[in-house]
């Protein structure tokens, strides 16, 4: 069947997310299937692929599922809006969630260098421990 109209199990291998998360996400409005087969199966197409990809990344910036929907709602209005309308506004709209993404990474480098920094203390502390150890082995 392929990626043009993929099934729920393919579309979870590929995105990485549970058949699970995928169905709430459904549930919430986040992503909705392309298409549904006869038997009821869900369809994905791959813009929903990519749609789910971009919930996938936004997730770990812990942006709310209102947050995600608004993002999503302004890409789509983006892709629909002919030239000239409300184009600006969609768009400082979009500058305002890159601004807080980028200041949501910021944080989360700042708790990686904390966490870094405590894996590199407990490192040192084992080889310490180590060469005690060994010093105790060779008396």
């Amino acid at each position: 069947m392929g990626l043009q109209h993929a099934q729920i199990g393919e579309v979870a291998e590929r995105t990485g997310l549970s058949l699970r998360t995928i169905r709430y996400y459904e549930e919430v409005g986040l992503v909705t299937p392309s298409g549904r087969t006869a038997g009821g199966f869900r369809l994905y197409a791959e813009s929903d692929v990519a749609r789910l990809l971009l919930i996938r990344r936004m997730k770990p910036l812990g942006f709310s599922l209102d947050e995600m929907r608004d993002v999503l709602a302004v890409l789509d209005e983006l892709d629909a809006a002919p030239e000239g309308t409300r184009r600006d506004d969609l768009i400082a709209r979009l500058e305002a969630h890159r601004c807080d993404a980028g200041e949501r990474v910021s944080q989360l480098q700042r708790q990686l260098e904390v966490a870094e920094g405590f894996a590199a203390d407990l490192r040192r502390e084992i080889n310490r421990q180590k060469k005690i150890v060994k010093a105790r082995q060779a008396q």
